[in-house]
Protein backbone atom coordinates (compact mmCIF):
# COMPACT_ATOMS: atom_id res chain seq x y z
CA UNK A 1 0.00 0.00 0.00
CA UNK A 2 2.53 2.23 1.12
CA UNK A 3 4.70 1.81 -2.60
CA UNK A 4 1.22 2.38 -4.48
CA UNK A 5 1.00 5.74 -2.45
CA UNK A 6 4.66 6.16 -3.23
CA UNK A 7 4.51 5.68 -6.98
CA UNK A 8 0.93 7.66 -7.43
CA UNK A 9 2.49 10.73 -5.52
CA UNK A 10 5.64 10.32 -7.79
CA UNK A 11 3.20 10.71 -10.69
CA UNK A 12 1.48 13.70 -9.74
CA UNK A 13 4.54 15.30 -9.03
CA UNK A 14 5.80 14.47 -12.52
CA UNK A 15 2.45 15.58 -13.87
CA UNK A 16 2.77 18.59 -11.61
CA UNK A 17 6.38 20.03 -13.43
CA UNK A 18 5.03 19.24 -16.89
CA UNK A 19 2.23 21.30 -16.46
CA UNK A 20 4.25 23.97 -15.27
CA UNK A 21 6.81 24.01 -17.26
CA UNK A 22 4.40 24.15 -20.07
CA UNK A 23 2.20 27.12 -18.45
CA UNK A 24 6.45 29.12 -18.25
CA UNK A 25 6.61 28.56 -21.84
CA UNK A 26 3.14 29.76 -22.60
CA UNK A 27 3.54 32.70 -20.32
CA UNK A 28 7.32 33.54 -21.75
CA UNK A 29 6.11 33.14 -24.93
CA UNK A 30 3.19 35.10 -25.48
CA UNK A 31 1.09 34.61 -28.65
CA UNK A 32 1.61 37.72 -30.99
CA UNK A 33 -2.19 39.84 -31.51
CA UNK A 34 -3.09 41.49 -34.91
CA UNK A 35 -4.12 45.37 -34.31
CA UNK A 36 -7.60 44.36 -35.74
CA UNK A 37 -8.48 48.42 -36.47
CA UNK A 38 -4.79 48.98 -37.63
CA UNK A 39 -5.08 46.64 -40.11
CA UNK A 40 -8.97 47.40 -40.87
CA UNK A 41 -7.95 51.11 -41.31
CA UNK A 42 -5.22 50.15 -43.77
CA UNK A 43 -7.41 48.31 -45.67
CA UNK A 44 -9.57 50.60 -46.01
CA UNK A 45 -7.47 53.42 -47.05
CA UNK A 46 -5.94 51.22 -49.84
CA UNK A 47 -9.63 50.12 -50.88
CA UNK A 48 -10.34 54.06 -51.07
CA UNK A 49 -7.16 54.96 -52.80
CA UNK A 50 -7.36 52.49 -55.63
CA UNK A 51 -10.40 53.74 -57.58
CA UNK A 52 -9.08 57.08 -57.15
CA UNK A 53 -5.61 55.91 -59.16
CA UNK A 54 -7.98 54.01 -62.07
CA UNK A 55 -9.82 57.20 -62.19
CA UNK A 56 -6.91 59.48 -62.69
CA UNK A 57 -5.38 56.95 -64.93
CA UNK A 58 -9.01 56.99 -67.00
CA UNK A 59 -8.81 60.67 -67.89
CA UNK A 60 -5.16 61.10 -68.70
CA UNK A 61 -5.72 58.38 -71.01
CA UNK A 62 -8.83 60.28 -72.59
CA UNK A 63 -7.28 63.94 -72.17
CA UNK A 64 -4.16 62.31 -74.50
CA UNK A 65 -6.66 60.70 -76.59
CA UNK A 66 -8.04 63.63 -77.27
CA UNK A 67 -5.04 65.55 -77.80
CA UNK A 68 -4.52 62.91 -80.81
CA UNK A 69 -7.42 62.86 -81.98
CA UNK A 70 -7.33 67.24 -82.23
CA UNK A 71 -3.89 66.79 -83.98
CA UNK A 72 -5.18 64.55 -86.12
CA UNK A 73 -8.27 66.72 -87.35
CA UNK A 74 -6.10 69.59 -87.77
CA UNK A 75 -3.83 67.28 -90.05
CA UNK A 76 -6.83 66.32 -92.01
CA UNK A 77 -8.14 69.82 -92.43
CA UNK A 78 -4.58 71.44 -93.88
CA UNK A 79 -4.66 68.06 -96.41
CA UNK A 80 -8.31 68.68 -97.45
CA UNK A 81 -6.97 72.31 -98.06
CA UNK A 82 -3.93 71.30 -99.72
CA UNK A 83 -5.99 69.04 -101.44
CA UNK A 84 -8.53 71.37 -102.81
CA UNK A 85 -5.83 74.00 -103.93
CA UNK A 86 -4.08 71.21 -106.03
CA UNK A 87 -7.50 70.27 -107.44
CA UNK A 88 -8.29 73.83 -108.64
CA UNK A 89 -4.63 74.43 -110.44
CA UNK A 90 -5.13 70.78 -112.12
CA UNK A 91 -8.72 72.11 -113.19
CA UNK A 92 -7.10 75.36 -114.34
CA UNK A 93 -4.03 73.61 -115.99
CA UNK A 94 -6.51 71.13 -117.38
CA UNK A 95 -8.74 74.45 -118.77
CA UNK A 96 -5.61 76.02 -120.53
CA UNK A 97 -4.15 72.96 -121.85
CA UNK A 98 -7.37 72.60 -123.53
CA UNK A 99 -7.53 76.10 -125.19
CA UNK A 100 -4.23 75.84 -126.04
CA UNK A 101 -4.94 72.25 -127.76
CA UNK A 102 -8.10 73.92 -129.72
CA UNK A 103 -6.30 76.80 -130.73
CA UNK A 104 -3.60 74.51 -132.17
CA UNK A 105 -6.22 72.54 -133.80
CA UNK A 106 -7.74 75.41 -135.18
CA UNK A 107 -4.00 76.75 -136.36
CA UNK A 108 -3.67 73.40 -138.61
CA UNK A 109 -6.83 73.71 -139.69
CA UNK A 110 -5.55 77.25 -141.25
CA UNK A 111 -2.47 75.94 -142.44
CA UNK A 112 -4.21 73.04 -144.37
CA UNK A 113 -6.57 75.20 -145.86
CA UNK A 114 -3.58 77.39 -147.06
CA UNK A 115 -1.57 74.20 -148.34
CA UNK A 116 -4.44 73.48 -150.29
CA UNK A 117 -6.27 76.63 -151.43
CA UNK A 118 -5.53 76.60 -155.71
CA UNK A 119 -4.16 79.79 -156.91
CA UNK A 120 -8.03 82.20 -157.68
CA UNK A 121 -7.64 83.06 -161.48
CA UNK A 122 -8.36 86.53 -162.37
CA UNK A 123 -11.22 87.22 -164.29
CA UNK A 124 -11.02 89.75 -166.51
CA UNK A 125 -14.36 92.31 -165.92
CA UNK A 126 -15.07 90.71 -162.33
CA UNK A 127 -13.97 92.09 -159.45
CA UNK A 128 -12.94 88.64 -156.87
CA UNK A 129 -15.23 88.49 -153.67
CA UNK A 130 -13.81 90.36 -151.02
CA UNK A 131 -13.51 87.24 -147.96
CA UNK A 132 -13.45 88.05 -144.29
CA UNK A 133 -10.39 89.63 -143.33
CA UNK A 134 -9.34 91.29 -146.32
CA UNK A 135 -9.64 90.90 -149.84
CA UNK A 136 -9.53 87.57 -152.41
CA UNK A 137 -6.31 86.14 -152.87
CA UNK A 138 -5.11 85.62 -156.81
CA UNK A 139 -1.30 84.87 -156.33
CA UNK A 140 0.59 81.89 -155.67
CA UNK A 141 3.34 83.86 -154.77
CA UNK A 142 1.41 85.60 -152.04
CA UNK A 143 -0.07 82.35 -150.51
CA UNK A 144 4.11 81.10 -150.51
CA UNK A 145 5.34 83.89 -148.96
CA UNK A 146 2.38 83.68 -146.47
CA UNK A 147 2.88 80.04 -146.04
CA UNK A 148 6.70 80.38 -145.58
CA UNK A 149 6.86 82.75 -143.25
CA UNK A 150 4.15 80.63 -140.95
CA UNK A 151 6.42 77.86 -141.61
CA UNK A 152 9.87 79.54 -139.90
CA UNK A 153 7.34 79.83 -136.83
CA UNK A 154 6.35 76.52 -136.02
CA UNK A 155 8.99 74.89 -137.84
CA UNK A 156 11.88 76.10 -138.05
CA UNK A 157 11.30 78.40 -134.99
CA UNK A 158 13.42 80.97 -136.13
CA UNK A 159 11.46 83.90 -134.71
CA UNK A 160 13.23 86.75 -135.84
CA UNK A 161 13.31 85.83 -139.31
CA UNK A 162 9.40 85.28 -138.81
CA UNK A 163 9.10 88.92 -138.16
CA UNK A 164 11.24 89.63 -141.07
CA UNK A 165 9.19 87.61 -143.25
CA UNK A 166 5.82 89.08 -142.35
CA UNK A 167 6.62 92.34 -142.27
CA UNK A 168 7.81 92.02 -145.87
CA UNK A 169 4.18 90.09 -146.60
CA UNK A 170 2.23 93.00 -145.31
CA UNK A 171 4.98 95.53 -147.59
CA UNK A 172 4.47 93.32 -150.57
CA UNK A 173 0.67 92.21 -150.21
CA UNK A 174 -1.25 95.44 -148.26
CA UNK A 175 -4.86 93.92 -149.05
CA UNK A 176 -4.31 90.09 -148.87
CA UNK A 177 -6.71 87.59 -147.09
CA UNK A 178 -4.38 87.16 -144.83
CA UNK A 179 -3.37 90.71 -143.81
CA UNK A 180 -5.49 90.43 -140.32
CA UNK A 181 -3.15 86.62 -139.43
CA UNK A 182 -0.05 88.34 -140.39
CA UNK A 183 -0.64 91.10 -137.88
CA UNK A 184 -1.62 88.90 -135.31
CA UNK A 185 1.44 86.61 -135.82
CA UNK A 186 3.64 89.80 -136.05
CA UNK A 187 1.68 90.89 -132.48
CA UNK A 188 2.47 87.15 -131.29
CA UNK A 189 6.18 87.52 -131.92
CA UNK A 190 6.17 90.76 -130.15
CA UNK A 191 4.29 89.76 -127.77
CA UNK A 192 7.26 86.78 -126.84
CA UNK A 193 9.63 89.12 -127.20
CA UNK A 194 8.04 91.47 -124.82
CA UNK A 195 8.14 94.84 -127.27
CA UNK A 196 5.21 95.69 -125.96
CA UNK A 197 4.55 99.11 -128.74
CA UNK A 198 4.67 96.92 -131.73
CA UNK A 199 2.71 94.33 -130.26
CA UNK A 200 0.00 96.85 -129.67
CA UNK A 201 0.55 98.03 -133.31
CA UNK A 202 -0.23 94.59 -134.55
CA UNK A 203 -2.70 93.59 -131.98
CA UNK A 204 -4.96 96.72 -132.94
CA UNK A 205 -4.22 96.42 -136.73
CA UNK A 206 -6.08 92.85 -136.21
CA UNK A 207 -8.92 94.34 -134.15
CA UNK A 208 -9.96 96.57 -137.16
CA UNK A 209 -10.96 93.50 -139.08
CA UNK A 210 -14.08 93.12 -137.48
CA UNK A 211 -15.10 89.99 -139.44
CA UNK A 212 -11.49 88.48 -138.62
CA UNK A 213 -11.89 85.07 -136.53
CA UNK A 214 -8.44 86.64 -134.64
CA UNK A 215 -10.44 89.28 -133.20
CA UNK A 216 -11.26 88.48 -129.77
CA UNK A 217 -7.57 86.55 -129.47
CA UNK A 218 -6.08 90.50 -130.45
CA UNK A 219 -8.25 91.85 -128.21
CA UNK A 220 -7.19 89.58 -125.11
CA UNK A 221 -3.80 90.11 -125.80
CA UNK A 222 -4.02 93.50 -125.49
CA UNK A 223 -5.64 93.41 -122.62
CA UNK A 224 -2.63 91.32 -121.37
CA UNK A 225 -0.23 94.08 -122.63
CA UNK A 226 -2.03 96.35 -120.30
CA UNK A 227 -2.07 94.02 -117.61
CA UNK A 228 2.05 93.26 -118.40
CA UNK A 229 2.49 97.40 -117.90
CA UNK A 230 0.32 97.73 -114.28
CA UNK A 231 -2.67 99.26 -116.38
CA UNK A 232 -5.50 97.18 -114.88
CA UNK A 233 -8.17 99.88 -115.88
CA UNK A 234 -7.18 99.26 -119.51
CA UNK A 235 -7.14 95.58 -119.10
CA UNK A 236 -10.43 95.31 -117.79
CA UNK A 237 -11.65 97.16 -120.83
CA UNK A 238 -10.12 94.99 -123.54
CA UNK A 239 -10.95 91.99 -121.04
CA UNK A 240 -15.24 93.80 -120.85
CA UNK A 241 -14.81 94.13 -124.15
CA UNK A 242 -13.85 90.31 -125.51
CA UNK A 243 -17.21 89.50 -123.27
CA UNK A 244 -19.58 91.72 -124.70
CA UNK A 245 -18.42 91.15 -128.39
CA UNK A 246 -17.40 87.48 -128.26
CA UNK A 247 -19.09 86.20 -125.83
CA UNK A 248 -18.88 82.29 -127.07
CA UNK A 249 -15.43 82.74 -127.71
CA UNK A 250 -12.56 81.14 -125.79
CA UNK A 251 -10.86 84.43 -125.15
CA UNK A 252 -14.11 85.33 -123.88
CA UNK A 253 -14.07 82.63 -120.85
CA UNK A 254 -9.94 83.59 -120.50
CA UNK A 255 -11.01 87.35 -120.34
CA UNK A 256 -13.69 86.67 -117.57
CA UNK A 257 -11.16 84.82 -115.59
CA UNK A 258 -8.56 87.80 -115.55
CA UNK A 259 -10.76 90.54 -115.08
CA UNK A 260 -9.83 92.47 -111.28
Amino acid sequence: MLAKRIITTGRVFTLSGLALALSGTVFANPAPVADLNSSSSNTTRAVSSAPESDVERLERMLENRNRTQARMQLQMDDMALEISELRGLLEQNSYELQQMLQRQRELYVELDKVRNQAPVAVIPDEAPEAPKGGKASSNAGEQEAYQAAVDLVLKQRDYGAAIIAFQEFQENYPDSTYSANAHYWLGQLYFAKKQDKEAVKSFAAVVAYEDSNKRSDALLKLGDIASRNNNADAANKYYQQVISEHPNSASANLAQQRIK
